[in-house]
């Protein structure tokens, strides 16, 4: 959530940032309720003020033995006019909230700005696409002449985009997981961090995802529900929710392996041969909570911490920066990081590493205690698919994909397979 203050004063200036990301501010609407808001409040206090005196006139009346009656009824009307004041002000500032939890985050100024993906900017390459002499077969039928992949079982299950695996390929996607829970736990300084995969609605508001995304999470019946975490980063991220972070505790660096949930709305038609786009995923994720001062340091190390994950697997990547309209709702600034997929000759998203600076701490009340001040402040911070595993899975299977339908076993995963080398029919 953006700073209310900064809102009230520097609307036209936010109206025209946000405007970059395709997102039209209401200006009107909320300079009214604001207005609204400030008149009732000033009313409210004025009457509180007068209730105060009045009150202070009863103990004097009753010490010159007089009958208070009448300024104990003028009190009793000041309290009734007081809380339909406040009652009424309770609505105004709920109308403005439940705005100020709509608007996106603000970029940062080195954003490039554009519409959508054809704005993106690339940063670097690593790696070159590798060249066949055989025609490339993609993740699909490699599964299914491996006998290991099977979409109409898992169709049987549950429906569309979903999937089942199993021998090689299952553990091939297992070895995938837990090569990146250890380089990044024994690499790169995380705590590896075992979370709920239903959480609360105010989980999903203090990361964003609600109530813009509502329509693509899966939640229970309950009153209120209980929602399947869409990312890792939710429940990571709410850890320092309405918690004061001491400074030497910071910064902390976090990851979980968690199953992913998510309706995929809006998606139809996107996507849906294969492991790309499920309903049901894995992702091994990355949150760093930080200082401000830090934060933007923290994205670049984010970022490299996921691309080691591809440079270990051999993988020919790239990593882009994202325009303002290709942007998620909560980020100041996102690179995404796109493996090379042979059979789509094409690089596509893998990872996406995001600042988003003190838009979720403000959501969540995320504070760490400033020792220059004494005082409470806004945390910033960062998430990063370190990567998504079945999004690996395909790019393993495609770039080592052999002339006879095999699948060669990158080096670095070999120990986790019990040394298998080589993933084979039957």
């Amino acid at each position: 959530m953006l700073d209310p203050q900064l809102l009230r004063q520097n609307l036209d200036d936010i109206r025209e940032r946000l405007e970059s990301r395709g997102y039209a501010l209401d200006v009107r609407r909320i300079t009214d309720l604001e207005s609204r808001r400030k008149a009732l409040q000033s009313k409210t206090e004025s009457l509180q003020a007068e209730r105060n005196e009045a009150s202070k006139r009863i103990g004097a009346t009753k010490a010159r033995g007089e009958d208070p009656q009448s300024i104990l009824d003028s009190v009793a009307t000041i309290g009734d006019q007081i809380k339909d004041f406040q009652l009424e002000l309770t609505g105004l500032q709920e109308s403005i909230q439940e705005i100020y939890g709509g608007i996106p985050n603000l970029p940062h100024e080195s954003v490039p700005i554009g519409t959508d993906e054809n704005d993106n900017q690339e940063v670097r390459k690593w790696g070159s696409p590798w060249k066949f002499d055989f025609e490339v077969r993609d993740h699909v039928d490699l599964g299914a002449g491996l006998g290991m992949m099977d979409y109409e079982a898992a169709a049987r299950l549950s429906g569309s985009r979903f999937v089942t695996m199993r021998d090689g390929l299952a553990r091939l996607h297992r070895a995938l997981a837990q090569f990146m829970l250890d380089l990044h736990t024994r690499e790169h300084g995380y705590t590896e961090t075992y979370v709920p995969f239903l959480v609360a609605p105010e989980v999903l508001y203090g990361t964003g995802q609600l109530p813009k995304f509502a329509d693509d999470q899966f939640s229970t019946q309950d009153d209120p529900p209980f929602y399947l975490i869409p990312t890792a980063e939710v429940p990571l991220t709410n850890l320092v929710a309405n918690q004061i972070i001491e400074a030497e505790d910071l910064p902390m660096r976090k990851v979980a392996h968690t199953p992913c949930f998510r309706r995929e709305a809006g998606s139809y038609g996107r996507d849906t041969r294969g492991m790309i786009r499920q309903h049901q995923f894995e992702k091994v994720e990355l949150v760093h909570i930080v200082k401000p001062n830090q934060s933007y340091d923290a994205l670049e190390k984010l970022t490299g911490h996921a691309e080691a994950v591809l440079q270990q697997l051999e993988l020919p990547y790239r990593v882009i920066t994202l325009c303002t309209g290709d942007m998620g709702f909560g980020a100041a600034k996102t690179y995404d990081i796109e493996v090379w997929i042979p059979s789509q000759n094409q690089y596509r998203e893998i990872s996406s590493c995001s600042n988003c600076e003190a838009f979720q701490a403000r959501r969540m009340k995320a504070r760490w205690r400033n020792p220059e001040s004494g005082k409470p402040e806004l945390l910033h911070t960062l998430n990063g698919s370190g990567v998504a595993v079945g999004r690996a899975l395909v790019a393993v299977m495609e770039n080592y994909q052999n002339s006879d339908g095999s699948i060669s076993i990158p080096q670095v995963l070999q120990p986790y397979m019990a040394g298998v080398e080589r993933i084979r029919a039957g």
